[in-house]
C-alpha cells in the first residue's frame, strides 16, 4: 500500500524548524544532512554548506521530510496547502496548536465546529501552514 507524506522547503532555517517540530509534535528526527555532509558537497553553490540537503522526521509511522532551498534560488514561501494534525483529545489538540502558534499567525482560532470538537488553523513561525483538530464531533 503506498503512503503519502509531506516534503517541505525552507529558506535556510530547515534544521531549526525540524528540531522545533520534533520537540512540539513528539516525533523523532531520523536523518538530517547538510550539503557539506553530502558526497556532492563540491558541486553545490557557494554558501550552501550549512543548508539542509535532506531531513526526515518520523511521527507515528508517517514521515515529514524537508530541505532548504538552494542558495540563489528564489524562495516564495509555503503557499496553497496545509499540514493536518488530528488528535484524540481536545487537550492534546489545544497543546500542539498553542505551541505551533507561538511566534506564528493564527488564521482560525481553535474552536468547536460542526465536524470537530476542536479545530484551528495557523502558520507557524517558519511559515508552515497547519490545521489542527481534536476528536470528530458527535452528531
Amino acid at each position: 500500500m503506498p503512503q503519502l507524506d509531506a516534503y517541505l522547503f525552507f529558506d535556510g532555517n530547515c534544521a531549526e524548524a525540524m528540531r522545533f517540530y520534533e520537540r512540539t509534535l513528539g516525533g523523532k528526527i531520523e536523518m538530517m544532512m547538510t550539503h557539506a555532509e553530502s558526497p556532492m558537497r563540491d558541486q553545490t553553490p557557494p554558501g550552501s554548506a550549512d543548508r539542509i540537503l535532506h531531513a526526515s522526521l518520523s511521527l507515528d509511522g508517517r514521515m515529514l521530510m524537508a530541505s532548504d532551498a538552494m542558495v540563489g534560488a528564489p524562495y516564495e514561501g509555503m503557499k496553497n496547502f496545509s499540514l493536518s494534525l488530528a488528535y484524540p483529545t481536545v487537550a492534546d489538540a489545544r497543546r500542539v496548536f498553542d505551541a505551533l502558534a507561538e511566534g506564528g499567525k493564527v488564521t482560525m482560532p481553535m474552536q468547536q465546529t460542526f465536524w470537530a470538537e476542536a479545530f484551528g488553523m495557523l502558520a507557524d513561525r517558519y511559515g508552515t501552514p497547519w490545521m489542527v483538530s481534536g476528536p470528530m464531533a458527535k452528531f
